[in-house]
């Protein structure tokens, strides 16, 4: 114990020690006025907008029960500070669970937004037929980026999962089995650690074809339908997987969609030359570059 902590306090020395903890201390003030701004609005509606017991909704629906009603949904930061209120979570508590959102929620969208742009700047014939999706829902709804625009754009949705399949954000994930896990032929003892190669899964040609193919029709229901589940876990799996998925693929549609109505993207640099460095997040040792040009522009010139 006592080395760790001169290790520790050998590290906080260093150039790249004193840089950590000045980035911690953007990040954790951060979240820390996130909480404040939440917990002050609480205060001045006096908890009314916070989940309390009477809010049950682990109870299973009843159809004829709940025909014409829309069931409240939470923040996840009420919950928590809900559950701070009763004394289950300290303001530490919730500090950490924002900041994992916090990384989370930028880091691995970021990157993912990186190679979907570098895939369709390589693939003009895809960007157009995304283009022309975005550009008719835009029509249909006014000229108006919505939630419900972003959730009819089911070519879009593939793109993205099909760089995500290539290039998975999280590349890697670890689990310490429980108990005796049997796998086919091998016996896992209990407290193994597994590292699951995400990475290799989603370029595996006993389920994707032709793997290193960018190919968004991968994800037709129809062939969605006959591969294994698990074949494809951007977002991990089981009752341990990404519960911001959903929120990811909006915010990911949400830029994409519009960069793309607005620009024809174009390669610099191309991905088969890339070097993929091996950190928590799936990147590139270098950036990966594209050229914007404005469709007005080019529209205007023709």
């Amino acid at each position: 114990m006592r080395q760790w902590l001169h290790n520790d306090w050998m590290f906080s020395m260093t150039t790249k020690g004193r840089e950590q903890k000045k980035v911690l201390r953007t990040l954790h003030g951060f979240s820390e006025r996130v909480i404040a701004e939440r917990k002050l609005y609480h205060d001045r509606t006096k908890g009314r907008y916070l989940p309390t017991s009477g809010n049950d909704t682990s109870a299973e629906d009843n159809d004829t029960e709940v025909i014409g009603i829309r069931k409240k949904r939470f923040a996840m930061l009420d919950i928590l500070l809900a559950a701070s209120r009763d004394g289950l979570m300290t303001d530490l508590d919730i500090r950490e669970e924002v900041d994992t959102f916090m990384f989370e929620g930028h880091d691995t969208t970021a990157t993912s937004l990186c190679f979907t742009l570098a895939l369709l700047a390589e693939h003009k014939d895809i960007q157009n037929r995304v283009r022309s999706e975005v550009d008719t829902a835009l029509q249909k709804n006014g000229e108006k980026f919505t939630t419900k625009l972003l959730q009819e754009l089911p070519y879009l949705e593939r793109c993205i999962k099909e760089s995500l399949r290539l290039y998975p954000s999280v590349y890697l994930i670890s689990r310490n089995t429980g108990e005796d896990v049997k796998l086919s032929s091998y016996l896992v003892p209990a407290g193994t650690f597994l590292h699951l190669d995400i990475y290799g899964v989603h370029r595996d040609p006993n389920f994707w074809p032709n793997p290193e193919v960018f190919d968004p029709d991968r994800f037709l229901s129809e062939k969605i339908r006959n591969r294994h589940p698990y074949s494809y876990i951007p977002f991990s799996a089981g009752p341990r997987n990404c519960i911001g998925q959903r929120f990811a693929m909006l915010e990911m549609k949400a830029m994409i969609a519009s960069l793309i109505h607005n620009f024809y993207v174009e390669p610099i640099d191309y991905l088969k030359n890339i070097q993929i460095h091996v950190d928590f997040v799936l990147r590139s040792a270098s950036p990966i570059r594209v050229r914007f040009v404005p469709v007005r522009e080019t529209n205007t010139s023709l």
